[in-house]
């Protein structure tokens, strides 16, 4: 009998791109897609924004593609935050000096199986996280997980991990009208009418909270069963405003995490008729800002030891208070990874709880860097106070590791303890997004880890966001309508 012919090699195994650990997952999802009788399986990678695109395939083909990859067209790493495509794609190299990226060609999704989710609130559905790859197995070098992937593996050569902890503040409305008339498809579309489900301004108060437990508990209940590490909900200060936090993670997964977060969130909210915001400041009456605190540490990778505790008054080990010092030099490059919006610019207001300048002090909530712990205490961490909820979280994560890598290296000094945070004087952050892109280019550290490209490339897609706002609008303090339509119902 003549041996059967051998079946060709899949895209993973001719390019190498699985570990055991993922090509095993990947059997352990095929049961599961078959024990549990799905019907689709959403394949999705974060953009450069940190929004979920994907496709959605039939089962039967889950297995095949999760090995041979999903085609998407490379215009959609061409693409500001209003889905227009800001690099001339259809000349030479597409604008990019790549032939890969030119003519609106394809690339390739390709799944990691450790990110299998069932969806709670979609029939049948499966989920997984891609990273992204060109036709020649090559990775897309505009793929900001693998960017972060980057920067975790370089700080593991340092020998450390990074442990992160999110703190998340979004707004959730009462969806009245969604603007669905084909006169309010504009591109980007107008945004949707809302209404309030508390009138806010009372913080931690149990009738506040009481209020809204109806729609959040929704909202809690899809986020434990997706499995992410969710630890508290709270009723925060504006009206209809509520924080989420989770509890911390190693390396890239509390990246992962705050991807599937906000996307399961948006999703199980407007399935059940409420609208879900993680724009900073929404052009509304009466609202407040919105941010997103990263608690983070460093632990020993032999010892498992939290490189940030000390036994001593001063609490913050020598190591702790140089990434401490990275994270304040490089502030305002920085900013345009924490705050890439236009309107994110609008919290950075003094006496707010929110920082305007790059200082750190011990438990005190005006200052960018919160030093939280005691000495001796294995908790110590740090907890940035700088960004904002619509940040792509790979680049967060990133920046906070490229800054204080550097400010190890270089034995950055953070200063003293900033106890009248808003009448120290210190680098103030930027005001707006063109002063944080004119930061970030000019940054050596930022070009040195993430790549001169990729930074040139992201400036790039900020850079005509900040153009199509200034053309169509004039600068001022308050939100405004050009900037609800932008990332009300985006982000």
């Amino acid at each position: 009998m003549p041996p059967r012919p051998r079946k060709p090699a899949s895209f993973v195994e001719r390019h190498g791109l699985w570990s055991d650990a993922q090509a095993k997952a990947a059997a352990d999802v095929e049961r599961i897609i078959k024990k549990e009788k799905l019907e689709i399986v959403r394949f999705s990678f974060a953009d450069q924004h940190g929004v979920l695109r994907g496709k959605a395939l039939l089962a039967s083909e889950a297995a095949s593609a999760m090995r041979n990859g999903v085609t998407m067209t490379t215009t959609l790493l061409a693409k500001d935050t209003a889905h227009k495509t800001v690099y001339p794609v259809f000349t030479p190299g597409g604008g990019f000096s790549m032939t890969e990226m030119q003519g609106g060609g394809d690339f390739v999704m390709i799944a990691d199986p450790t990110t299998f989710r069932l969806l709670p609130w979609a029939n049948k559905t499966g989920w997984l996280l891609c990273d992204i790859y060109f036709a020649n197995g090559q990775p897309v070098p505009f793929s900001t997980r693998a960017r972060c992937r980057d920067a975790v593996a370089t700080l593991a050569k340092a020998g450390f991990d990074f442990l992160a902890g999110l703190e998340v503040e979004f707004y959730l409305f009462n969806l009245q009208n969604p603007r669905l008339t084909p006169a309010e498809a504009t591109w980007p579309p107008e945004a949707p009418d809302v209404g309030l489900l508390t009138q806010g301004h009372q913080y931690l108060t149990e009738s506040r909270f009481d209020m809204l437990d109806p729609p959040v508990g929704i909202l809690r209940r899809g986020i434990e069963k997706l499995g992410l590490p969710l630890r508290s909900v709270e009723v925060e200060l504006g009206p209809s405003q509520c924080e989420f936090t989770f509890r911390p993670q190693i390396g890239l997964d509390s990246a992962d995490t705050m991807v599937l977060f906000r996307a399961a969130i948006k999703q199980i909210a407007r399935r059940h008729g409420y609208l879900a915001s993680f724009m900073c400041r929404p052009a509304l009456p009466n609202m407040m800002s919105s941010g997103w605190h990263l608690h983070q540490s460093l632990l020993e990778t032999k010892s498992g030891r939290n490189a940030f505790a000390f036994d001593h008054p001063d609490a913050l080990s020598t190591v702790a208070k140089y990434y401490l010092g990275g994270l304040l030099a490089h502030a305002r490059a920085a900013a345009a990874f924490t705050t890439p919006t236009i309107n994110g610019y609008k919290r950075y207001r003094p006496y707010s709880l929110a920082p305007d300048r790059a200082i750190w002090a011990r438990d005190n909530r005006g200052v960018m860097v919160r030093v939280l712990g005691q000495p001796g205490d294995p908790a110590t961490h740090l907890e940035n106070r700088v960004g904002e909820p619509a940040a792509n979280p790979y680049l967060y994560v990133a920046s906070q590791i490229y800054s204080g890598l550097d400010g190890i290296a270089r034995r950055l000094d953070p200063g003293p303890s900033a106890d009248t945070p808003y009448e120290t004087v210190a680098a103030l952050l930027p005001a707006d997004l063109g002063e944080a892109l004119t930061a970030l280019r000019g940054d050596d550290a930022f070009r040195a880890g993430f790549g001169a490209s990729f930074v040139d490339y992201f400036a790039h897609i900020k850079a005509a966001e900040l153009r199509r706002f200034q053309k169509e609008t004039r600068e001022q303090a308050e939100v405004t309508a050009w900037e609800q339509k932008e990332y009300f119902d985006l982000f």
